[in-house]
């Protein structure tokens, strides 16, 4: 039986699904037809689309094709799930029964469902564990003693940021938080925070969410966050180690080189360490 993949925006499904042809892994895509790039059909053994909020149609095309393990690759903002979603009834059902409508309760809920039908929610990283960041270093530069204090105070905040389930990565400046993630995403939260500092550097953290599995909203940055980086006066990226994929992983690192920043992965907190 092939596996599903449900594709969103960015690099994540389409290097998914590269691999995937590479090793001869027989891969459905399931596009959000707002969110994913249309190459997933060059790449994908079948490639269905759906609007965000077609949960009933996502379970019909995984019935159709004899799926019953799916896995999550791409974003898709936090913005349009909560503002342009046009649910169907099973999934006007789902958001009406939610005690809480952040991210982790609606696909929390929508797991539950397709659990339900028969169909298992697995590991969003199963085809690109080498891309996830390792630990210690990982560019030619390492931390500054400002910068391990910084990334030191931004570590705890982001770590308890992502308890809450609201955003996973803060900007730290001069030993102060100047920006925490909502909804905006990584990139427009770096030129908020650049906005407010008047050309200070700038450090990047962040956080997997604290809980054991890694089936959707993994830490993500690529080479489109070493350019903002670049462009807002950032000069570090730390993230946890073994939780964070870093797409194109070899061009992030040689970019970030050129750019003089600094890769960090550090072993995951525990929930609630300071």
């Amino acid at each position: 039986m092939p596996y599903g993949l449900i594709a969103g925006n960015g690099r994540f499904p389409i290097l998914a699904l590269e691999t995937a042809k590479t090793l001869g892994v027989d891969v459905v895509a399931i596009g959000i037809r707002e969110e994913a790039s249309p190459e997933i059909e060059r790449l994908a053994a079948r490639t269905y689309w759906i609007s965000l909020g077609a949960l009933s149609k996502l379970i019909s095309i995984c019935k159709s094709e004899g799926i019953t393990e799916l896995m999550m690759a791409g974003q898709v903002k936090h913005v349009s799930i909560f503002s342009s979603i046009q649910p169907d009834w099973r999934l006007a059902k789902l958001l009406f029964s939610l005690k809480e409508k952040n991210t982790e309760a609606l696909i929390g809920g929508v797991a539950q469902v397709l659990a339900d039908e028969g169909i298992r929610l697995v590991d969003s990283t199963l085809l690109l564990k080498p891309l996830l960041a390792g630990e210690g270093v990982l560019t030619k530069r390492g931390l500054e003693t400002d910068e391990e204090k910084e990334v030191r105070y931004g570590r705890r905040i982001a770590n308890a940021l992502a308890g809450f389930d609201v955003g996973q990565a803060v900007v730290i400046c001069d030993r102060a938080c100047v920006a925490l993630e909502a909804m905006e995403g990584t990139d427009a939260m770096l030129r908020r925070a650049a906005a407010l500092v008047n050309g200070r550097p700038l450090r990047l953290i962040k956080s997997s969410r604290r809980r054991q599995h890694m089936l959707w909203d993994v830490p993500v940055a690529g080479l489109n966050t070493i350019d903002v980086m670049v462009e807002t006066g950032a000069t570090v990226l730390a993230c946890d180690a073994g939780r964070t994929l870093l797409l194109d992983k070899d061009e992030v690192i040689a970019r970030a080189n050129t750019a003089g920043i600094a890769i960090v992965g550090y072993p995951p907190m525990e929930q609630g360490a300071v």
